[in-house]
């Protein structure tokens, strides 16, 4: 009993006089920069941003690597673009979007960026992390061009308001065009217009033709991030859908009109709604979720539709 009891002491007495203090690690991100010509012109203008995602064999140390494929090997041989573009690299062989998302606030804290226009792309590697940036922040966004790479078709909801344009090479034997042609089935009944390419005589490098296409700069360039503008919305018509609503007789969810708006409360949670027009609502989370009014209730949008009947 006495070995056994000094050491307890001891214990104790350590941990008594045991501190900690604070601490920080700092993960630096290495990227090329280009500024477009006319930048240091005109200290008040604001200029579109593109983050460019490079595949797995650009990973590593040396920044040399990136400029083999895409925007900057352009910019490496000459090509003048209207914008900053900016291509990070990855030392560890993969995409993480919410490293990704603090590069882009820095980088507006930085540069002259016009929140509005700022675009991701990315090949291969980069598509895959194109794709998944977008399921997470699309609402950073305004547009995307992923090149043969591919996502989780359940998350296609959340970029329904992100114009996209994809690309695949047809004989892709590395990443199968099927990759990304199930993104772009999943996404088309939310965003009919997505744009997809498919070049029949391309393997896996399919990011050389189209970043080679005038076309893909100039649809670029013309798109803006979707702004959410609430409508206006007559009390008449809000009052007219408060009530309690079911889905499958288990969920319920309450309605009440508020001020240019409904309130849903599910359970203890409560969620503003604002109208898109007079029959579809939202509310942001990370990607915008519709309520949707129909004659039996409402569809609740989310990576599909699903309705709630009201009851009284």
């Amino acid at each position: 009993m006495k070995h056994l009891f000094v050491p307890l002491l001891l214990l104790i007495g350590l941990s008594a006089v045991a501190q900690q203090s604070p601490a920080k690690f700092s993960l630096d991100v290495r990227y090329l920069l280009s500024l477009p010509d006319g930048y240091d012109a005109d200290s008040t203008r604001k200029w579109p941003l593109l983050i460019f995602l490079h595949g797995s064999g650009e990973s590593g140390i040396d920044l040399d690597k990136v400029k083999v494929h895409g925007p900057p090997k352009l910019v490496e041989a000459g090509k003048k673009f209207p914008l900053i573009i900016v291509s990070p690299q990855s030392d560890f062989g993969g995409w993480d979007a919410g490293i990704l998302q603090r590069l882009i606030l820095d980088l507006k804290t930085h540069y002259r960026v016009d929140a509005d226009r700022v675009y991701m792309t990315g090949l291969s590697m980069g598509g895959y992390g194109t794709w998944e940036y977008a399921s997470r922040f699309a609402g950073d966004l305004a547009a995307i061009v992923p090149i043969c790479g591919g996502g989780r078709p359940e998350d296609a909801w959340k970029m329904r308001y992100l114009p996209t344009w994809c690309f695949h090479g047809g004989k892709d034997n590395v990443v199968l065009p099927s990759q990304s042609a199930d993104m772009i089935n999943a996404l088309k009944p939310f965003q009919p217009g997505v744009k997809f390419t498919v070049y029949p005589d391309a393997g896996h490098d399919s990011w050389t033709e189209a970043y080679n296409s005038d076309s893909l700069w100039t649809w670029l360039l013309a798109q803006r991030r979707h702004e959410f503008k609430p409508a206006t919305v007559a009390p008449a018509t809000l009052a007219k859908y408060a009530g309690v609503y079911v889905r499958s007789g288990r969920d319920t969810v309450v309605i009440t009109p508020a001020e240019n708006a409904l309130q849903l409360q599910a359970g203890r949670g409560k969620e503003l709604l604002k109208p898109a027009s007079e029959t579809v609502f939202y509310w942001m989370d990370k990607a915008p979720v519709d309520i949707i009014f129909n004659k039996e209730g409402f569809l609740f949008r989310g990576w599909q539709l699903e309705q709630y009947k009201k009851v009284k």
